[in-house]
């Protein structure tokens, strides 16, 4: 069964050449497509560099200021942008009444892995320094961004961090092999990634690293079981459906937390898409919220600040 918004995004995804192009001109494609979306009203928007890049803290209006989400963008390691996701960003803060800090790390083929990791454990290293206890931080990430928030998470017990309160994954990549069935099964039906344009990316990002490097494709992690809680969100129509769905198998295997919500003919990362367009995408977006504000500690009468 056709999901009606879903039709439309395929159609206009067809006219875009979102998935085709090189990096720079899918680089534009997606800045044209998503940048210049105003965040929700009664939302404050601060550039502020964070662990040595640019980021934005987004905060609602009302929302604790003593809890905050680490949030990293999506689009293969190689494209997105601090304005590419600033309204999924805001729209997460107003929905979780906390704080979302969204960061500008580098990017590939210019800086390959684990430049994106290292820029990911720096900015939470900072939050910790800015008075954050580590059970006052989630971290968050749609598709790359949500593989790499699940590899944050196991690197910063590397790198002598706490853990994060919980995690949140939107249809996170988190296996660079490009192996998985659904890569073919719905190859058909998924107008936002294909097989080639990942393997791409990957081949850029990893610039010769071992794609089963637990902290490039954390599938493959033999610790997922230390995660703190994690939920991830797919549509059943994309073509990472698997790897959402091994990861969790993974994570519960090990012993660890993890929920996942399948919502039925969506595609991947569908929050990104206006409500008008796909209702579905602020039910996700108050799922996930929720889930992080669960694992926040109860609010304390003082709080730090960003």
């Amino acid at each position: 069964m056709s999901h009606p918004g879903i039709d439309m995004v395929r159609s206009l995804l067809q006219e875009s050449g979102f998935d085709s192009g090189t990096i720079e001109e899918r680089r534009a494609s997606m800045e044209r497509a998503l940048a210049s979306a105003a965040p929700p009203a009664g939302v404050t928007v601060r550039p502020e560099e964070l662990g040595g890049r640019p980021a934005e803290w987004i905060a609602p209006e009302g929302g604790r200021p003593d809890v905050v989400v680490l949030y990293l963008h999506g689009g293969g390691y190689c494209i997105g942008s601090l304005g590419t996701h600033r309204d999924l960003a805001a729209r997460i803060a107003v929905a979780a009444g906390v704080t979302v800090v969204t960061l500008d790390y580098r990017l590939a083929p210019e800086h390959p892995f684990p430049a994106a990791l290292d820029d990911a454990c720096a900015a939470y290293a900072e939050l910790l320094g800015r008075g954050f206890g580590p059970g006052s931080v989630a971290v968050a990430g749609d598709s790359a961004g949500g593989g790499l928030t699940v590899a944050t998470a196991l690197a910063l017990g590397d790198r002598g961090l706490g853990a994060p309160a919980a995690l949140a994954c939107l249809s996170p990549w988190v296996d660079l092999t490009q192996t998985a069935d659904s890569y073919a099964q719905r190859a058909g039906v998924d107008p936002m990634v294909t097989r080639s344009g990942l393997d791409e990316m990957a081949a850029a990002y990893l610039a010769g690293a071992d794609a089963r490097d637990e902290l490039a494709s954390p599938v493959f992690s033999a610790r997922l079981g230390a995660l703190p809680p994690v939920t991830v969100h797919v549509g059943s129509d994309e073509v990472l459906f698997d790897d959402a769905m091994t990861l969790v198998e993974g994570i519960r295997a090990a012993g660890g937390s993890a929920t996942v919500t399948v919502w039925p003919d969506l595609v991947h990362v569908f929050q990104a898409f206006p409500t008008a367009l796909v209702p579905e995408s602020d039910l996700s977006i108050a799922a996930i919220a929720a889930h992080l504000s669960e694992h926040f500690p109860p609010a304390p009468g003082r709080h730090p600040t960003g």
